[in-house]
């Protein structure tokens, strides 16, 4: 028997089928948060009239952060092009609800055995998109992956663009300890630039490597969702390029972390997936922050009780108490 928790949703399908009915949106349906702050909905990216309905009646978008899936539409490998033309259709749209003065960062993967696509392909596409690029944003993983005959593979890719001329807030971060400067001598004393630093802080740049990749141990850890983007990456985004009050669009809700990021920023968050079982996660998400205070699951799972009582014997896999990490 497999460990039912350690199951990645877009892959178990038996797992997805069970888990659909304790889902409370069908495609096309929107939920309206009971405290009027935000909205979730399930729903294509590239449907216009989904995009807009979801956006009705709310101030344009100040921000747009999007995590598309790397080169997969609906779990299908397609071809460079036909996804690059599947990225163009949802970013006009995203161009469309976006205020004159807006801000869009979309991660994006780099296959390094086909010639780093679709990240080539994509960063061509919105040349001529109406945006303007901003910057190339790397963010490191503390865990690669890769062989003994290459470089591993740490990064993660974050592409900054800007509608019109949206303000920008300049952010700081503790100094990881990663960062060392150069060494002088001072009163007879060698030290380290950062001893000798006036401040605890730093500017940060586009090369993160003081956050911390999501694993199974973390508290915001959600069970079941890969490539889970860390809240304080997202935080971060949030934090420079919009400000209290504003709309933020994530057309690409997954585990709902820009959702999250939001209610604790202050923030309107209008997001929504295609799959109805990550417009739930992301509703149960905030439901469970809101009761615990808590940002995620960790060793649990956002569908623990139906997991525990209702599917694993039809599943025939057991429920773990320590589920395994994605």
């Amino acid at each position: 028997m497999t460990d039912i928790f350690s199951e990645r949703i877009d892959k178990n399908q038996t797992l997805a089928e069970a888990l659909l009915p304790f889902c409370r949106l069908k495609p096309g349906e929107i939920w309206e948060d009971p405290r009027g702050k935000h909205r979730v909905g399930c729903g294509d990216a590239i449907d216009s009239s989904f995009v807009k309905r979801i956006h009705a009646s709310l101030p344009k978008s100040k921000l747009a952060v999007h995590d598309p899936p790397y080169n997969m539409v609906f779990g299908d490998q397609l071809p460079v092009d036909s996804f690059i033309n599947w990225c163009k259709s949802w970013i006009e749209l995203t161009f469309a609800i976006l205020s004159k003065d807006s801000a869009l960062y979309v991660w994006l993967g780099a296959d390094q055995k086909n010639h780093f696509q679709p990240l080539p392909g994509f960063m061509q596409m919105m040349a001529d998109s109406g945006f303007v690029s901003r910057s190339f944003i790397t963010m490191r993983n503390q865990r690669g992956y890769g062989t003994q005959q290459n470089w591993m593979a740490l990064r993660q890719e974050l592409l900054y663009y800007a509608k019109g001329s949206p303000a920008f807030g300049v952010q700081f971060t503790e100094i990881p300890k990663i960062l060392r400067g150069y060494y002088k001598t001072v009163n007879g004393q060698l030290t380290e630039n950062l001893e000798r630093g006036k401040s605890p802080n730093i500017r940060a740049g586009n090369v993160w490597v003081d956050i911390q990749q999501v694993f199974y141990r973390m508290e915001e850890n959600i069970n079941g969702c890969y490539a889970q983007k860390p809240l304080k990456a997202i935080e971060r985004i949030i934090s420079a390029s919009s400000s209290p009050g504003d709309v933020v669009t994530d057309f690409f809700a997954h585990s709902g972390t820009t959702l999250l990021a939001c209610e604790r920023l202050i923030r309107s968050c209008v997001t929504f997936d295609i799959n109805p079982i990550f417009a739930e996660i992301t509703i149960r998400r905030l439901e469970h922050y809101r009761k615990t205070g808590r940002t995620g699951w960790q060793r649990s799972h956002p569908f623990e009780n139906e997991l525990k009582n209702k599917l694993w014997k039809k599943l025939g896999a057991r429920v773990s108490a320590t589920p395994a990490s994605f």
